[in-house]
């Protein structure tokens, strides 16, 4: 399978644990806590096999990297939490490193 459909999944899957984190009440919750490890146990897994073909610097900063950024982004959408020019500085420093990273190559 291809490593970055494998890492899109485990981002996406990362994504869904995280948001559920909070609906967990501190693992209160039966069902929110089931997600939240579905969604790690998941996101590992697929990880781990795109991590057969991908580098692990370049595979680890786009997982941390997008499923951070996602998951502001259902704090915002689902949580109603607020949104400022920090967060968007933030989003776009997260996406401008992704991108770097993914051109490879030196600076020299």
């Amino acid at each position: 399978m291809n490593p970055y459909i494998l890492l899109i999944f485990a981002i996406l899957s990362e994504v869904f644990g995280s948001s559920l984190l909070k609906a967990t009440d501190g693992f209160r919750k039966l069902l929110p806590s089931l997600g939240v490890m579905l969604g790690y146990g998941l996101s590992f897994y697929a990880l781990s096999l795109s991590l057969t073909t991908l580098p692990l610097g370049l595979a680890y900063a786009i997982w941390a990297g997008v499923g951070t950024a996602l998951t502001a982004l259902v704090g915002i959408i689902f949580y109603k939490e607020n949104i400022d020019k920090r967060k968007i500085l933030g989003f776009l420093l997260i996406i401008g490193g992704v991108i770097l990273l993914n051109m490879g190559g030196d600076f020299e």
